[in-house]
């Protein structure tokens, strides 16, 4: 088995996608800016992020709202180092809610949110022993 993408079901499509491809760097797959799908793809590493239009999804299955309540997902993504990645988003418009900080003595976090409300969370992993 292999994961193939994790992918967050969004109503506003070209806000989302120009905070994954401009805000966080992410490199966009087809370049598809105005949906209603498109997968990123981080620098280094095979997993992806996906977009995909709400209302397609909910046309499929018939049973999803037209907007999501609470929190449903946390994208997770590690870089090298914290503090220059989160000055570079804070640059382009990025809203760290949270960081970066401590989260245990083996890594570094900061948290911010998506277009949507998604949570983002940023880590670097720290050397022990090193």
């Amino acid at each position: 088995m292999e994961l193939a993408q994790v992918r967050l079901l969004v109503t506003d499509f070209a806000a989302c996608y120009r905070f994954y491809a401009d805000t966080l760097g992410l490199k966009p797959q087809s370049g598809a800016a105005d949906g209603p799908y498109e997968k990123f793809s981080p620098v280094t590493g095979s997993a992806g992020i996906a977009l995909q239009d709400r209302a397609m999804m909910a046309a499929v299955l018939g049973e999803l709202g037209d907007a999501a309540s609470g929190h449903r997902s946390l994208v997770v993504l590690r870089v090298d180092d914290l503090d220059a990645y989160c000055a570079r988003i804070v640059d382009r418009g990025a809203v760290l809610l949270r960081g970066p900080v401590p989260m245990t003595d083996r890594m570094r976090v900061a948290h911010l949110k998506d277009p949507e409300g998604n949570l983002v969370e940023l880590q670097q992993w720290l050397l022990l022993g090193g």
